[in-house]
Protein backbone atom coordinates (compact mmCIF):
# COMPACT_ATOMS: atom_id res chain seq x y z
CA UNK A 1 0.00 0.00 0.00
CA UNK A 2 1.56 3.32 -1.02
CA UNK A 3 1.51 6.44 1.21
CA UNK A 4 -1.39 8.08 -0.64
CA UNK A 5 -3.55 5.00 -0.36
CA UNK A 6 -2.71 4.58 3.32
CA UNK A 7 -3.48 8.25 4.02
CA UNK A 8 -6.82 7.96 2.19
CA UNK A 9 -7.68 4.77 4.05
CA UNK A 10 -6.93 6.34 7.44
CA UNK A 11 -8.95 9.46 6.57
CA UNK A 12 -11.96 7.32 5.68
CA UNK A 13 -12.01 5.78 9.15
CA UNK A 14 -13.22 9.02 10.72
CA UNK A 15 -16.55 10.75 10.09
CA UNK A 16 -16.68 13.69 7.68
CA UNK A 17 -15.46 16.94 9.19
CA UNK A 18 -17.36 19.41 7.03
CA UNK A 19 -20.44 19.70 4.87
CA UNK A 20 -21.67 22.07 2.18
CA UNK A 21 -24.84 22.35 0.13
CA UNK A 22 -24.37 21.36 -3.51
CA UNK A 23 -25.99 23.15 -6.43
CA UNK A 24 -25.71 20.84 -9.45
CA UNK A 25 -23.54 22.45 -12.14
CA UNK A 26 -21.55 21.27 -15.14
CA UNK A 27 -18.80 23.80 -14.40
CA UNK A 28 -18.39 23.89 -10.61
CA UNK A 29 -15.52 21.68 -9.41
CA UNK A 30 -15.91 20.51 -5.82
CA UNK A 31 -13.26 19.58 -3.31
CA UNK A 32 -13.25 15.76 -3.45
CA UNK A 33 -16.15 14.50 -1.38
CA UNK A 34 -16.16 11.61 1.05
CA UNK A 35 -19.88 11.22 0.57
CA UNK A 36 -23.10 12.82 -0.62
CA UNK A 37 -26.23 13.19 1.47
CA UNK A 38 -29.35 13.05 -0.69
CA UNK A 39 -32.29 14.97 0.78
CA UNK A 40 -34.72 14.35 -2.07
CA UNK A 41 -34.81 11.16 -4.15
CA UNK A 42 -33.54 11.17 -7.73
CA UNK A 43 -30.50 10.64 -9.90
CA UNK A 44 -26.99 12.01 -9.50
CA UNK A 45 -24.93 12.65 -12.63
CA UNK A 46 -21.38 13.01 -11.36
CA UNK A 47 -17.74 13.25 -12.26
CA UNK A 48 -15.79 10.93 -9.99
CA UNK A 49 -12.42 11.70 -8.38
CA UNK A 50 -10.62 9.85 -11.20
CA UNK A 51 -12.37 11.98 -13.86
CA UNK A 52 -14.85 9.35 -14.99
CA UNK A 53 -18.50 10.27 -15.49
CA UNK A 54 -21.39 8.22 -14.16
CA UNK A 55 -25.09 8.56 -13.38
CA UNK A 56 -26.37 6.97 -10.20
CA UNK A 57 -30.04 6.22 -10.83
CA UNK A 58 -32.77 6.09 -8.20
CA UNK A 59 -30.93 7.32 -5.11
CA UNK A 60 -33.15 7.43 -2.05
CA UNK A 61 -33.84 10.44 0.16
CA UNK A 62 -32.23 10.56 3.59
CA UNK A 63 -29.24 8.42 2.67
CA UNK A 64 -25.51 9.19 2.76
CA UNK A 65 -23.75 7.62 -0.21
CA UNK A 66 -19.95 7.10 0.11
CA UNK A 67 -18.92 8.75 -3.17
CA UNK A 68 -15.67 10.54 -4.04
CA UNK A 69 -16.94 13.06 -6.59
CA UNK A 70 -15.60 16.35 -7.95
CA UNK A 71 -18.74 17.43 -9.84
CA UNK A 72 -22.45 17.00 -9.40
CA UNK A 73 -23.75 17.80 -12.86
CA UNK A 74 -26.79 19.86 -13.84
CA UNK A 75 -28.56 16.75 -15.18
CA UNK A 76 -28.95 15.49 -11.60
CA UNK A 77 -32.55 15.22 -10.44
CA UNK A 78 -31.94 14.50 -6.74
CA UNK A 79 -32.51 17.50 -4.48
CA UNK A 80 -31.15 18.93 -1.24
CA UNK A 81 -27.70 17.46 -1.91
CA UNK A 82 -24.99 17.94 0.70
CA UNK A 83 -21.30 17.24 0.06
CA UNK A 84 -19.51 15.65 3.01
CA UNK A 85 -15.76 16.07 3.41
Amino acid sequence: MDAYTLEQALMNLSPPGSAAAVVPSDSTVLEVTRGLYIGGSGDIAATMQDGGSVTFVGLLAGVIYPLAVIKVKAASTATNIVALR
